[in-house]
């Protein structure tokens, strides 16, 4: 069945209803899965639409799923998925279904498998590429143990394009390590249509028969090592005449597949045979992302995930940064041709939908490879390109050596334009862009800029663009404050802040000058009204404006900062740095993000809870002012 609309109502699903544990899929009788099946996936178009989420990955794996939890004894068996964008058919068979429509939310589960949240989720992701690597430490731990247990990891064709997964299976395949890998793929670009004959094979392959004839075919043919090899290398042929699995047997894995997906018989007998194997075992399972709702096969770019039902009348939509981002990009290409651009898969995220069109041979999408999006931008750099890596700030922390080794120590000449910086909402910590500035400014040679509204954020670009050497613009995920964007582009004074507002508190009272670095500016300043503060759009984390920071110390009573990053080793910490070199002596209140992850909500009420928006920054910073106003009185007394 297919659907072509989400439900409006909670569908009619007797068969899913009565499953609360995998124990109890257990005792389905086979024939009753593709019920299930049809149940569950029926259930996840409509709890998306309320919650709204990832949506393609979890519909292509429904079946993969069902037969996983129907195969193996879950959770002793361990099952690791990667990235998670395809466990919300997991969460809903592991006694979350009731829970799904609140998915995201702070009542609700998270968007992803976490290991405090269930003992079914065995490795908290969010992050691509980490499950072959994840679930062979658990392979290992689970042999050094002595314990009889499977563990397989889930892992989609995007994130094989990851370094990190093809050195846990290099080491898997040294260690001969007691895993199954299973290869999700959803492109149908990758590997050839599904045949018969690849089926035909892979169940004999997979049988307990043909292992056992290889086995003793091997100790024979062992003793005479030319026949041996001989014998190995025409198995290999074999196979990759009917299946592309040469490059996992060469790594160490018996590969078995494509097999189709969907069909839930063949991947029962499938996984019941190759549960039966020992050591490292690859299943290629080719799936449909967005299966059984006709707009997400038709378009799975568009419905990798769902935003929420509205409720009320949409408000008029502003440009987000990144639009602001991707128009500048495409207005700076223009202008110099030796402009690159480079995404680690973000594409349609980071907004280089037109660039990538208007200027396809400047565009670079490495896929998921942080690593090497940065280190090609240093190559790029040494040859008189000018590269632009348009990045997660959350996903430049897999970049990070190549950022101080390949690029800043060389002091090449590098923009990198950092999205979804600070809190994100409700993909929570794993996404949140909470270190940039903390990890940015410590490295020589970098300058690092947080604007405060959208025609900041274009100027910043092009100062970042113009400077000669490393650079780093870092802008929130979503909407500013709505300033249009000016056409035309002029560079920033280097570390230089500007003040937005000026107490007009006489001397002798409590003065208070707020140093704002980026998005908090908009609350800092309403809160400032109530306060009667100065506020300083401090735009440069570095160089920091020392000379500001002097003027505010020297002027005001209490000097507070304000971020959207971790109070430790931020842009708060940097003006703790300045006033000492000064040696000035002013009392600091540092506001940011608390020393502990920030879980899924909404980003209004992260925002609250964090005390970043503006009742926070005005209930904090009086209450610092009533308890330095007490201490005077005590002194006094």
């Amino acid at each position: 069945m297919t659907l072509t609309e989400i439900p409006a109502s909670r569908p009619h699903t007797p068969l899913l209803d009565s499953m609360n544990s995998p124990a109890e899929l257990r005792e389905l009788d086979a024939e009753q899965l593709p019920q299930l099946c049809a149940e569950l996936r029926e259930f996840l178009v409509w709890s998306v639409g309320q919650s709204g989420g990832h949506f393609g990955a979890g519909l292509g794996v429904v079946e993969l799923t069902a037969a996983l939890h129907y195969v193996f004894n879950t959770p002793d068996d361990r099952l690791v998925w990667d990235v998670g964008h395809q466990a919300y058919p997991h969460k809903i068979l592991t006694g979350r279904r009731e829970q799904m429509p609140l998915i995201r939310s702070k009542e609700g589960p998270a968007a992803f498998p976490l290991r405090s949240e269930s003992e079914y989720d065995t490795f908290g992701v969010g992050h691509s590429s980490t499950s072959i690597g994840a679930a062979l430490g658990m392979a290992l731990a689970a042999r050094a143990q002595g314990k009889e247990r499977e563990t397989i990891a889930v892992i989609g064709d995007g994130a094989m394009t990851a370094g990190m997964a093809f050195e846990a299976l290099d080491h898997a395949g040294h260690e001969k390590a007691d895993m199954l890998v299973i290869l999700n793929d959803n492109d149908m670009s990758i590997s050839n249509n599904v045949s018969a004959l690849n089926k035909y094979f892979t169940r004999i392959w997979s049988s307990r028969t043909y292992s056992a004839l290889r086995a003793g075919s091997k100790r024979v043919l062992e003793k005479i090592p030319a026949a041996w090899e001989f014998a190995r290398r025409t198995e290999e042929h074999m196979k990759g005449m009917v299946a592309p699995g040469t490059l996992f047997e060469e790594l160490g894995f018996n590969y078995y597949g494509p097999i189709d997906g969907h069909d839930l018989d063949e991947l029962v007998a499938t996984l019941q045979n190759l549960k039966k194997l020992k050591g490292p075992r690859f299943l290629h399972v080719v799936t449909r992302k967005g299966k059984g709702f006709e707009a997400a096969e038709n378009d799975p770019v568009k419905y990798h995930a769902l935003k929420k039902q509205a409720v009320a009348p949409a408000a008029v939509k502003k440009p987000t940064y990144s639009n602001v981002f991707g128009n500048w990009l495409c207005d700076m290409a223009a202008a110099d041709e030796r402009l690159m651009g480079i995404t680690p898969a973000m594409r349609e995220g980071s907004d280089l939908i037109r660039f990538s069109e208007e200027y396809p041979d400047r565009y670079f999408d490495v896929a998921i490879a942080e690593q090497h999006a940065v280190t090609l931008a240093a190559g790029l750099a040494c040859d008189g390109a000018k590269p632009v890596v348009a990045i997660y700030s959350t996903f430049l922390q897999r970049g990070y050596d190549q950022l101080i080794h390949d690029v800043a120590l060389q002091n090449l000449d590098v923009l990198f334009a950092i999205d979804r910086a600070g809190l994100v909402g409700e993909d929570g910590p794993t996404h949140h862009g909470a270190y940039d500035l903390s990890y940015l400014r410590c490295i020589p040679n970098m300058v690092v800029m947080a604007p405060s509204d959208e025609n900041e954020c274009r100027q910043m670009l092009y100062t970042g663009y113009q400077h000669t050497g490393p650079a780093a613009v870092r802008y929130p995920r979503g909407s500013g404050t709505g300033v249009e964007p000016q056409a035309d582009m002029r560079a920033l004074a280097l570390g230089k802040g500007v003040v937005r507002r000026r107490s007009s508190q006489p001397a002798g009272t409590q003065k208070v000058a707020l140093l704002v670095f980026g998005a908090p500016l908009a609350a800092a300043l309403e809160a400032a009204e109530t306060l009667d503060a100065t506020v300083a759009d401090m735009r440069f984390v570095k160089p920091l404006d020392d000379e500001l920071v002097a003027e505010l110390a020297l002027s005001h009573d209490l000097l507070v900062t304000v971020e959207e990053n971790a109070v430790m080793g931020g842009a708060g910490s940097a003006v703790l740095e300045s006033l000492s070199v000064a040696d000035i002596q002013v009392p600091v209140q540092m506001l940011g993000l608390p020393d502990h992850y920030i879980e899924h909500a909404s980003p209004a009420q992260q925002l609250a809870e964090t005390g970043l928006d503006a009742a926070g920054i005005l209930a904090a910073v009086q209450q610092r002012l009533s308890v330095v106003l007490s201490a005077g009185n005590a002194g006094r007394g």
